[in-house]
């Protein structure tokens, strides 16, 4: 497996474009963005498991009820969520672009984020999406421009491709992101759409999916809050030519660990472009006696708020991590946990057997001051881990959101 240029166009097959339609005032900034494939595809997504989901997600969930899609429309800037009429904006969105892109609407995967509550018209796309589907290109700039045009408080493009094997065959599977607040673990976290040329059934591609999550995206936590619109979609048009995969086996193993490969690098982008975020932190956990307790407790110290401020202070307070645990719920004990920070300035020991130890406090500093922080817990009770992945908690997080809407 390698990492390759391209984002979502990199698999056979996929064309993608982003423009400015006018959802956002901002001209400079794009808003709409399309990725479509070349024939129809297998498909499979997982949504947000907040009660309150915007109508988009709703309407998606009904088109790939047959496990089918052929292309995706996002805006941002707008999340059309508790609209009385969000279902119909949606469905006629997808009517637009089915008319331009010589489809039916069933098969149009549609997304919406941004600000909740705000009615949403559909003049930005009558008159948006012509010019986006004449933008449409199979080269890198085109998911390059699709990932900018699902951007909201995000600093950064988040995209990512890899080329790999499957049954002799070359595949190739790319992804791209949005997601900086309003993320905590509890599928979904972020609006994430992947492409690839594999030939898989949709029920396995459901499968892979639904199964990769519990260990990827739904281990990030920025602030806490599950947002209303996320979702997770695959599309898989099957060009790569390989044997579709129908069952469990060495193709399908292949093919987890290709979407591994980009869920993590995704969730890793989004973790560290936290709103106001100076640091990406990693939670690993090991040691544990199962599966469940090692995730909750990674969980409980990524999502801790006093653990994420000291971060941004680059206060090795091992305290707070010990407090985190305490409250996770999981079944440890305490007088066996070790706790150690690490960056690229080298690793430092704060915690052993649940109390502290002599450290240089000047060395912690050092280590901590760096963009990516490794917290390493150890709950000598077993042979199970679990990671996750979060970021600090910075004066900018309060003035992004204080102002969001306005």
């Amino acid at each position: 497996m390698k990492l390759i240029s391209g984002g979502v166009c990199a698999a056979q097959g996929f064309t993608a474009g982003g423009v400015h339609c006018g959802v956002r005032k901002n001209r400079t900034k794009k808003d709409l963005a399309m990725i479509l494939s070349a024939t129809p595809a297998s498909a499979a997504a997982v949504y947000t498991t907040n009660l309150v989901k915007g109508a988009p997600l709703t309407v998606t969930k009904a088109h790939i009820a047959d496990g089918k899609a052929q292309a995706v429309l996002c805006n941002s800037g707008n999340a059309n969520t508790c609209n009385a009429n969000g279902i119909e904006i949606a469905e006629k969105m997808c009517d637009l672009a089915a008319n331009a892109l010589g489809i039916s609407a069933n098969d149009i995967v549609v997304a919406s984020t941004g600000v909740i509550g705000q009615p949403l018209s559909l003049e930005p796309f009558e008159t948006g999406i012509p010019p986006l589907v004449k933008s449409l290109t199979a080269d890198e700039n085109g998911s390059d421009a699709a990932a900018e045009g699902i951007m909201t408080t995000d600093t950064v493009k988040k995209e990512i491709a890899v080329e790999f094997t499957v049954g002799g065959k070359t595949c190739r599977i790319g992804g791209i992101a949005k997601g900086s607040g309003m993320i905590h673990p509890n599928m979904a976290t972020m609006l994430v759409f992947i492409t690839t040329d594999v030939a898989i059934a949709p029920a396995m591609l459901q499968k892979a999916l639904s199964t990769d999550i519990a260990d990827t995206f739904n281990m990030v936590s920025v602030d806490g809050d599950t947002s209303t619109n996320d979702m997770v979609t695959v599309l898989a048009n099957g060009m790569a030519g390989n044997k579709e995969i129908v069952t469990d086996g060495e193709n399908f193993a292949a093919f987890m660990q290709a979407l591994n490969t980009v869920t993590v690098h995704l969730c890793r982008m989004i973790a560290g472009d936290g709103e106001g975020a100076t640091k990406l932190l990693e939670c690993r956990v090991s040691g544990a006696a199962d599966v469940q307790t090692a995730k909750t407790v990674a969980k409980s110290v990524i999502c801790s708020s006093l653990l994420k401020a000291a971060m941004f202070g680059a206060d090795a307070n091992w305290g707070r991590v010990l407090c985190a645990i305490g409250y996770s719920g999981a079944n440890v004990d305490i007088s066996k946990v070790g706790v150690s920070f690490k960056s690229q300035k080298g690793e430092i020991v704060v915690c052993v057997n649940g109390a502290g130890v002599d450290f240089s406090e000047e060395k912690a500093k050092e280590i901590l001051l760096e963009k990516e922080i490794e917290i390493l817990v150890t709950l000598d009770s077993g042979d199970k881990s679990a990671t996750a992945w979060g970021c600090d908690l910075t004066y900018d997080y309060v003035k992004i959101n204080g102002d969001y809407r306005t």
